[in-house]
């Protein structure tokens, strides 16, 4: 059986997602998810994704948003 804590957090690359990836909360993965924004998109806006992937103390899964 998998015991799974989940804490959703909804925001750009803000103090949360910094204590989430900085703080070790004896995670074994950390889900984000990905727009799939372009590369002027994302030079402008960032990535939370990439953040997390460089500065998580723990796996990362990056989570592509279905095409509809």
């Amino acid at each position: 059986m998998m015991e799974i804590d989940l804490e959703k957090a909804a925001a750009k690359i803000t103090e949360k997602v910094k204590e989430l990836c900085k703080n070790k909360h004896q995670a074994t993965v950390l889900v984000v998810g990905s727009h799939g924004y372009g590369l002027v998109q994302r030079a402008v806006l960032g990535s939370v994704s990439d953040y997390c992937a460089h500065h998580a103390h723990c796996s990362v899964m990056i989570v592509k948003k279905l095409k509809t």
